[in-house]
């Protein structure tokens, strides 16, 4: 994955109403309908935020009929995920460090 599909991919979880859509489909895969109705957003509003969202790869669509019905990308949410995993290991040995991890002590001579 390239440093700019990870920006995009954080950039686009930046916004409330792409975060709450993510957390829709987290419950499972939804038509554009679905999703609206239970946002205080329009129908055409969660279209362009879907579009942004798989625009960075964050979720897939499939047609069904008539309609589109998107789910999340589970590999890209994993990707997040180690990332923050990452991070998370890095504040750890961080804290350890600024809170004086115990030395060895010292050979006496």
């Amino acid at each position: 994955m390239s440093t700019n599909r990870e920006t995009d991919q954080w950039g686009a979880l930046a916004d409330g109403t792409r975060r709450a859509i993510v957390a829709c489909l987290a419950d499972g895969p939804q038509a554009v309908g679905e999703l609206a109705a239970g946002l205080p957003v329009s129908r055409s509003a969660v279209s362009q935020h879907l579009k942004i969202l798989k625009d960075a790869g964050l979720v897939e669509d499939v047609a069904a009929g008539t309609r589109r019905i998107y789910r999340l990308n589970p590999v890209a949410l994993a990707a997040l995920r180690d990332q923050l995993d990452t991070y998370w290991q890095r504040a750890l040995a961080g804290y350890a460090d600024a809170v004086g991890a115990p030395d060895k002590p010292d050979k006496e001579t």
